[in-house]
């Protein structure tokens, strides 16, 4: 969503898109990566089993704030599976996990700073002792250095307002991390879509020679 447009020098006009939200990393991040990395999570290597959840296509762009598209953009997602565990050794559940499931797929952005995943709905559940509303973890890396972490969110889910990391958001922020799982338009099986797209703040986004810079989050702010 475009917001009030600024002048950027005498006689230039420009409009500047809402910068995406930034959230912690979380203590799940993969702390050994799956054999299978790339964007499809619902199926490993040859297999032939699925993964179980509600299949959904995600998309998105990775953008500065003035809408130019971030090309090679290194997109990361990890999330848990049907059983509300993740592919960390301390993140799954004691009843046990999907064995099909990725939980962790990459992809690089292409020239119109488009990513691409198929992976499932997220779920909310319970680790550690803490409540999460469902939601997909996003990280975004260039040149080898992580410049992006945040946590997408389904839009309207009643689980939201009980998750604690949620409520430390503000409202404008929250915004930018809602994201409407929709049929998929022509799907026979159920399957839905998602559209996320990624603007990073202009010390991420974009250095003098038009190359992203910055770092992530500090990696000793974990929430899950």
């Amino acid at each position: 969503m475009l917001t009030s447009a600024a002048f950027t020098a005498p006689g230039l006009f420009a409009q500047q898109l809402k910068e995406t939200a930034t959230t912690t990393e979380g203590p799940f991040y993969p702390d050994k990566m799956p054999l299978d990395t790339d964007n499809d999570l619902l199926i490993l290597n040859d297999a032939i089993t699925p993964a179980v959840g509600q299949v959904t296509l995600l998309e998105g762009r990775v953008l500065s704030p003035a809408g130019i598209p971030m090309r090679n953009a290194f997109v990361e997602i990890w999330q848990v599976d049907s059983t509300g565990s993740y592919i960390h050794t301390g993140g799954r559940q004691p009843t046990g996990n999907d064995r099909n499931f990725q939980g962790y797929g990459r992809f690089l952005s292409d020239s119109k700073g488009q990513y691409f995943f198929r992976t499932i709905k997220p779920i909310e559940y319970t680790l550690i002792n803490m409540f999460r509303a469902p939601h997909i973890h996003v990280a975004v890396s260039r040149n080898g250095k992580r410049v992006f972490t945040t946590q997408l969110l389904v839009a309207g889910h009643p689980a939201n307002e009980r998750d604690s990391v949620v409520r430390r958001l503000d409202r404008a922020a929250l915004q930018t991390l809602l994201v409407e799982f929709k049929p998929l338009q022509g799907s026979k099986t159920g399957e839905l879509s998602a559209s996320f797209d990624i603007v990073l703040g202009k010390t991420a986004a974009e250095g003098e020679d038009g190359r992203l810079h910055g770092i992530g989050a500090p990696q000793n702010q974990r929430r899950p």
